[in-house]
C-alpha cells in the first residue's frame, strides 16, 4: 500500500485563524493514525502580505499545538524546498509539459489552461457541437466525506497572470503531484476549485488524490462563516490567555468529526486513537466558545499535579505576583485547584493570597456589606479570631464553634460570608478555614480590621 502523504499548505498572513488550525489537526491526526507523513507547505507568492513574522507566528502555532511536522520549513526534506516563492523552476517545467500537449495558449500576456477538446475547433468547425458536449461534461471524483461528486468547469481558467505570477490552482496541482499527496484534506470552500484541480491532474497525467473537504465552521450565533477577523478566532487570542493547547485540539476536532460515542473530552493521544476519516461529518460545525471553555475547563482538571504546578506559577509570575516562596504558592495553588476554571481566571482568583492589592468584587460587596448586621458580625469575627490560640485549620474551626455557641448557634456558617470578603474581597473562593489558616493571622487580622474601620465610616 502507498505511504499516506498529506500536507498542510498555509498562507501566513499574521495571524493563524482557528478554521486553518483546524485543517492543519485533521491532516496531521490521519498522518499520524496511518504512519504517512505530514508536510507542511508554504503558500507565500504574496510578498505584501507574506512576511517572516507571519511564518513565525504560523510555526510558533503549529509546535504550540503539537501538530510536528515531517517535511518543510526548518525540517527538510526530499521534496524540497517547501516554500512556494523558491519554487518557480519547478512551475516552470509542469507548464512546458501542458504546453507541449497543446493545454495552454497566452491571451493578454497570461497563460490559460484549454480544458480538453477545445484546441481540435480550430481545425474542425463541425465537431464543435461534440466538442462542446465534452467541454460542458463534469468531473466526477470521490469525496471521502460526501461521496461521487460531480462538478463540470466550463471555462478556461489562468495559469500564470500577465505578471508572471502562478496562480492558486497551477501551483496547488503541481506541488501535491511533485511532493506524492495522496489525501487532500481541506475545508469545503476549496470544493469549487476542485474540478479545475481534476482537469489539472488528468492534463499532467497524475492520478487524482483522495478529496476530503472538511465542513465548514459557523459563527455561534447565525448562519455566517466564522469570522475571519476580530477577537476570538485566532490561536494566538487563546494562547495568550493560556488556555491549554491540549484542549484547543480536543475542541477543534470536535468541529466537524463525531467519535462515534460518548467521548467530548479526550487527551491528544486518545483523539489519535479514536480518529477516522469516517468520522468526519457533513453537516456544517458551529463554533461555541463557552463549550472551549467547558473543555479547557475539564483538561486543566486532568492535568498531573506538576504540570498544573508549572504552568500555574509561569501565569501568576507574568501577572507579577511575587511566588518566589514555593512552598507557600504551592499550596495556594493546591487549595485553589478545583475551584479555577481557567489559568487566565488564577492570578485575579489568588491574588489576594501575595498581595493586599486585590481586586474587589463590587456586587458582592453591597450584597454583603450593606447590611445592617455586617459590622456587627466583622467584630465579632475579628474577636472571635483574635482569641485562637493555633492558628491551624482545627484551631480556627474550635474558634469559629466557640462563637457559634456564644450566640446560641448550631454552626458558624452566619459569619462566614463576611469573614470571606473582608480578606479576599470575593464572595467564593475555597473552603473558608483552609483559607484562613494559610492566610496566617497576620493578613486575616489586618485585613478584618481595615474592613470594620471601612463599615464604621460608611
Amino acid at each position: 500500500m502507498t505511504q499516506v502523504r498529506v500536507r498542510f499548505a498555509p498562507s501566513p498572513t499574521g495571524r493563524f485563524h482557528l478554521g486553518s488550525a483546524r485543517t492543519a489537526l485533521f491532516n496531521w491526526l490521519f498522518a499520524r493514525k496511518t504512519g504517512g507523513v505530514f508536510v507542511l507547505r508554504i503558500e507565500d507568492t504574496d510578498p505584501r502580505r507574506n512576511t517572516p513574522e507571519a511564518l513565525r507566528v504560523l510555526l510558533n502555532g503549529l509546535r504550540w499545538l503539537g501538530l510536528n511536522w515531517d517535511e518543510g520549513p526548518e525540517t527538510g526534506g526530499a521534496c524540497g524546498p517547501y516554500f512556494q516563492s523558491r519554487r518557480q523552476a519547478v512551475y516552470g517545467r509542469y507548464l512546458r509539459k501542458l504546453h507541449d500537449s497543446g493545454r495552454t495558449y497566452r491571451k493578454d500576456g497570461a497563460v490559460y489552461f484549454r480544458l480538453e477538446g477545445e484546441r481540435y475547433l480550430e481545425y474542425d468547425p463541425y465537431l464543435k457541437a461534440e466538442v462542446e458536449k465534452v467541454r460542458a461534461a463534469p468531473q466526477v471524483f470521490v469525496d471521502a466525506v460526501r461521496g461521487q461528486v460531480r462538478r463540470a468547469e466550463e471555462k478556461d481558467f489562468v495559469l500564470v497572470r500577465s505578471s508572471g505570477e502562478p496562480v492558486f490552482h497551477l501551483v496547488n496541482v503541481v506541488d501535491d503531484i511533485a511532493m506524492g499527496i495522496t489525501h487532500v484534506i481541506r475545508g469545503e470552500d476549496h470544493l469549487s476549485n476542485t474540478a479545475k484541480h481534476c482537469e489539472l491532474f488528468k492534463a499532467l497525467g497524475a492520478p487524482l488524490p483522495q478529496f476530503v473537504h472538511l465542513p465548514m465552521i459557523l459563527n455561534n450565533k447565525g448562519p455566517g462563516k466564522m469570522s475571519k477577523r476580530g477577537d476570538g478566532v485566532h490561536l494566538e487570542d487563546y494562547s495568550r490567555r493560556h488556555f491549554l493547547p491540549s484542549a484547543l485540539v480536543n475542541f477543534l476536532a470536535l468541529l466537524g468529526w463525531n467519535p462515534k460515542d460518548d467521548s467530548e473530552i479526550m487527551s491528544p493521544d486518545r483523539l489519535l486513537e479514536k480518529f477516522d476519516l469516517d468520522g468526519i461529518q457533513k453537516g456544517n460545525a458551529r463554533f461555541d466558545e463557552k463549550k472551549l471553555a467547558h473543555v479547557n475547563t475539564e483538561h486543566l482538571r486532568r492535568l498531573p499535579r506538576e504540570e498544573f504546578m508549572q504552568r500555574s506559577l509561569s501565569v501568576l509570575q507574568g501577572a507579577g505576583l511575587d511566588v518566589s516562596d514555593l512552598t507557600y504558592s504551592r499550596a495556594v495553588l493546591d487549595l485553589c485547584r478545583d475551584k479555577v476554571r481557567s489559568l487566565d481566571d488564577l492570578p485575579a482568583y489568588v491574588t489576594y493570597f501575595f498581595s493586599d492589592s486585590y481586586p474587589v468584587d463590587e456586587k458582592a460587596r453591597r450584597r454583603l456589606m450593606k447590611r445592617e448586621d455586617s459590622l456587627p458580625k466583622l467584630q465579632q469575627a475579628l474577636a472571635c479570631l483574635q482569641s485562637v490560640g493555633e492558628w491551624t485549620e482545627a484551631g480556627l474551626e474550635e474558634g469559629f464553634a466557640n462563637l457559634a455557641r456564644s450566640h446560641r448557634q448550631k454552626k458558624p456558617f452566619a459569619w462566614f460570608p463576611v469573614t470571606r470578603f473582608a480578606v479576599s474581597g470575593r464572595a467564593g473562593g475555597p473552603d473558608l478555614l483552609p483559607m484562613l489558616a494559610l492566610l496566617g493571622p497576620h493578613r486575616t487580622l489586618t485585613r478584618l480590621r481595615r474592613a470594620g474601620r471601612a463599615q464604621r465610616k460608611e
